[in-house]
């Protein structure tokens, strides 16, 4: 018997491919042997995706320095956990359209008021979804500078802090997954009420990350904590900005939307 994909000669009773690591598959696909491969490949649930996530809320920086550390098999990688965050954001968008849009009354949504505050705002809204994924990657870079340049005690770079904010914003995006779609279904006017409050849950949440994985004094944290959240707020304030411009440039929204009414 030989390797399927690097043709290296195998015993009988291999399991893996010793050459190239690769499953041997000796059996015919059924839709159970799909369904497994299918978790396995992009999701790998094999207990590996629920130990990094509760560890991500007790222990991230076991998780975050194990990965810098070298360890690649105990939890998820990064780049697995994005693509899963991605996924379950793109099914909270759908949710969203499809469920719960009609139930919601953009007038008294405060922070997004337009001149026309039902339309204007729900243009807005509708507007800023289509660039949802483009602004969730913005983050990234927002909370790396911020954990690098305040929470750095044990001197990693800046790609291991891009390591370490993926791991944080990606692990709180899954799971408040079913707190998203819960109160889209019970209360779709609440989670657009609480969206501010919801950022600034997942902000403090990769702070906490940050701190795990910079142990410091009690003391200097009262001058780490507000410079971490200064310039979170200021990085925030970048993307609000630049998701404006976007939308202007692209044409979802004109001057006419901010021009009080006669």
């Amino acid at each position: 018997m030989t390797c399927k994909n690097c043709a290296n000669t195998l015993s009988s009773d291999f399991s893996f491919c010793p050459s190239c690591g690769a499953k041997v598959v000796s059996k015919r696909i059924t839709a159970k042997s799909l369904i497994s491969d299918f978790f396995e490949r992009y999701f790998n649930l094999d207990n590996t995706f629920f130990k990094t996530l509760w560890n991500m809320l007790v222990k991230p920086q076991e998780v975050c320095g194990g990965y810098i550390n070298g360890l690649r098999k105990k939890y998820l990688n990064p780049v697995s956990m994005l693509a899963i965050a991605l996924t379950t954001s793109g099914l909270i968008l759908f949710f969203m359209k499809k469920v719960a849009w009609g139930k919601i009354d953009f007038s008294k949504i405060s922070y997004a008021q337009t001149s026309n505050p039902q339309e204007g705002t729900e243009k807005i809204f509708s507007a800023s979804m289509e660039y949802s994924s483009l602004i969730y990657f913005l983050y990234i870079p927002i909370i790396t500078l911020a954990s690098y340049l305040v929470f750095n005690r044990k001197k990693y770079n800046l790609p291991e802090h891009v390591i370490i904010s993926t791991y944080s914003l990606t692990s709180f995006s899954i799971i408040s997954t079913v707190y998203a779609v819960l109160l889209l279904a019970l209360s779709p006017q609440m989670y657009v009420d609480t969206a501010l409050i919801y950022v600034v849950i997942m902000i403090l949440f990769c702070m906490y990350v940050a701190i795990k994985n910079s142990p410091c004094s009690y003391a200097s944290l009262l001058w780490r904590i507000p410079s971490f959240l200064m310039i979170v707020f200021i990085g925030y304030m970048g993307i609000s900005i630049f998701t404006m411009i976007i939308l202007f440039l692209t044409g979802d929204l004109n001057i006419q939307d901010f021009v009080p009414k006669k």
